[in-house]
């Protein structure tokens, strides 16, 4: 038996984001961002499906060790560091290059010992006030890790951009000059995440750091990744488990928030929050049903949402419904509910069955 809700992932679609991205930042080296079990379109199946990516990038340290474990190759940065003696030598047998970001990290790796130097990325920061290190501890702990011989020379150093997507905001000019202050003008360096390689030309430095980007969704407002030129990997559908004909002044669903206002054709699409959906999506959120936007009715259910489908006549008990992805950008639907396309793609739940193809 065939689950009913899938998550379909073109495979062609994450080279030709990857194109994308390398024709943006022609001189840039492409960590790509693949943390969050790739924005919940699968760790190993997203390093696999970018073999020429030049690093990837990762949250924590088992997720790094996961990709080893499974063949990768490519250099792996670990952006949250480790928190502990043990995340700091896993990091070193596994060839992680953890993100150093606080004084505790630098004592513990005064103390590490090993035969190979360890890679480590140091973290400034510009303006997020997150993590990093800022002004003269920045400084010194630049000069510490210029003296550890542990330490694989020279250390690479990275930034986060705190609003980089808000193309009018000088917060990241701001950052960007102050970035460059603190780095000085020698050494490999970070700085642009998805919005800042796109919107801004000195975030393009030696290497940039896509995510969202990668999974074909635009990290700007009010956009979507097919009018920048890519395209979803990810396209969410169920299909409809029943169809039936309402009355005007039936009520749908739980709490009855929705009242027919005519006589109703209602279909029942077999996904719901326990599946990812968004709980949150409104009344009027577009489904595609045989390629025509139907909307959603009443509330999201654990299982199933409900659909008017009085202008799709021709629907029937087992046609594909589409929640996001191919013909109905994610970005979209995450307007509707009240959240952002990132929050969608990780919710995604593991009884949704995924489904590789090459489009």
């Amino acid at each position: 038996m065939v689950p009913a809700a899938r998550a379909v992932l073109d495979m062609a679609a994450f080279a030709h984001n990857f194109a994308w991205i390398r024709a943006a930042a022609p001189d840039s080296k492409i960590m790509a961002v693949i943390k969050a079990n790739a924005y919940g379109h699968g760790l190993i199946r997203a390093a696999r499906a970018l073999p020429a990516a030049d690093a990837f990038a990762v949250a924590r340290v088992e997720e790094g060790i996961v990709l080893r474990q499974a063949g990768i190759v490519q250099r792996i940065a670990v952006l949250q560091g480790y928190g502990d003696e043990e995340g700091m030598r896993l990091s070193a047998r596994y060839g992680l290059e953890p993100v150093i970001h606080s004084g505790f990290q630098l004592d513990l790796l005064e103390r590490l010992d090993t035969s190979v130097p360890m890679g480590v990325w140091l973290k400034a920061d510009s303006g997020m006030h997150r993590l990093g290190l800022a002004d003269e501890e920045f400084a010194r702990a630049r000069l510490r890790l210029a003296r550890m011989p542990q330490v694989r020379q020279p250390v690479p150093v990275m930034t986060h951009l705190a609003n980089a997507d808000a193309t009018d905001d000088p917060t990241t000019e701001i950052q960007l000059r102050c970035f460059g202050r603190m780095a000085g003008g020698q050494g490999e360096f970070s700085i642009g995440n998805s919005a800042g390689l796109m919107a801004w030309a000195a975030a393009r430095s030696a290497w940039v750091r896509p995510g969202i980007l990668l999974y074909g969704v635009s990290p700007f407002p009010g956009r979507s990744g097919p009018e920048e030129g890519l395209m979803p990997v990810m396209t969410l559908q169920s299909r409809l488990i029943a169809v039936k004909q309402l009355k005007t002044g039936d009520a749908v669903g739980y709490g009855g928030d929705f009242i027919c206002r005519r006589p109703t054709r209602m279909g029942i699409a077999a996904i719901g929050y326990g599946d990812g959906y968004p709980r949150r999506a409104a009344t009027g959120t577009p489904v595609l049903v045989r390629g025509r936007r139907v909307p959603l009715i009443g509330r999201v259910s654990m299982d199933m949402i409900s659909v008017d489908l009085t202008d799709c006549p021709s629907a029937e008990i087992g046609d594909t419904v589409t929640l996001w992805g191919q013909g109905l950008p994610v970005e979209e639907i995450a307007l509707h509910a009240d959240t952002i396309p990132y929050v969608l793609l990780c919710n995604v739940t593991q009884r949704v069955n995924m489904v590789e193809t090459v489009a």
